[in-house]
């Protein structure tokens, strides 16, 4: 028999595997599938139509699949899918699809911190790290083992690509490239994603062809046509052909790289300084 406190309220029809741990106060809707290995503390909801995988950690004040905000939602809506073994922090939100037939999935392995939100539609991959207080607007795509930092917030039906790094409190507006970071004061690109990648287990030669790759896509010049058809062309294997396969399927736009900003002051020399200083003297004289 599963673990149940006796102050959750828990819906006959749900299905419950047998080594459930499921909290005080936790609310259990209908047609809510819970698979083995899985931790409810307290206060947590879950709402008809969601099916939680196997060895998911849903911390206190979660709510999963609750109707999306969005002002054309229904009576009925759809429902929300999340895989195997993902932690879910304190107070997160992540809403059920927007129409019947519609649904917001979460893959495997996702450690969301507290208070992230994810909204109707989404659909977000493996891995993934997502810290406090990001804010995933709807019928957003995020890849594998990106990470999303405090404060995040980003706009309905942009992408964000695999090992991308968004800093803190930037926002999204535009596709984000796979394997870039992106800054959180100016919300621009600056640079591949070293630590990431490194971490990830990529070689020498791997950070070499998407550096190289980088450049054509930032830094060559080309008018967009020519930067997918470069990347067609040079980078058909290993790991930059996944820029060309993101690229080609843009429809937002992609974040900008953040260009240099050069000194509007003139520096004088010494004896600039004194010139100038001889000519106020006779002036005041």
């Amino acid at each position: 028999m599963a673990s149940i406190h006796p102050t959750a309220i828990v819906d006959p029809h749900a299905e419950i595997a047998a080594d459930v741990s499921i909290g005080p106060f936790c609310v259990i809707e209908s047609d809510v599938v819970i698979d083995t290995g899985c931790r409810l503390a307290s206060h947590v909801v879950v709402k008809s139509g969601t099916r939680l995988g196997k060895n998911n950690a849903v911390a206190e004040g979660t709510v999963l699949g609750g109707r999306p905000q969005h002002i054309h939602a229904g009576p009925s809506v759809g429902r929300l899918l999340i895989g195997n073994g993902n932690t879910i922090r304190e107070h997160s939100t992540i809403h059920s699809g927007l129409h019947d037939n519609d649904c917001t999935v979460v893959g495997n392995g996702n450690f969301i911190m507290v208070n992230v939100h994810i909204a109707h539609d989404c659909h977000v991959g493996d891995s993934n790290i997502m810290a406090n207080n990001a804010m995933i607007a709807g019928h957003v795509t995020v890849e594998n083992r990106a990470y999303i930092s405090g404060a995040v917030g980003v706009h309905q039906f942009c992408r964000i690509g695999q090992l991308a790094m968004v800093g803190g409190q930037a926002h999204i507006t535009r596709d984000v490239p796979p394997f870039i970071t992106v800054d959180g004061l100016s919300s621009e690109v600056v640079g591949l994603n070293r630590v990431g990648l490194q971490r990830n287990g990529f070689t020498e030669e791997d950070m070499l062809q998407l550096k190289a790759a980088y450049r054509a896509i930032y830094r060559s010049g080309l008018c967009w046509n020519d930067v997918l058809a470069t990347l067609n062309r040079d980078f058909k294997t290993g790991p930059a052909a996944a820029f060309h396969e993101f690229l080609v399927h843009g429809e937002r736009g992609f974040v900008q790289e953040r260009r240099a900003r050069r000194s509007t002051l003139k520096i004088f020399s010494a004896e600039e300084v004194k010139a100038a200083s001889q000519v106020n003297v006779r002036s005041a004289g």
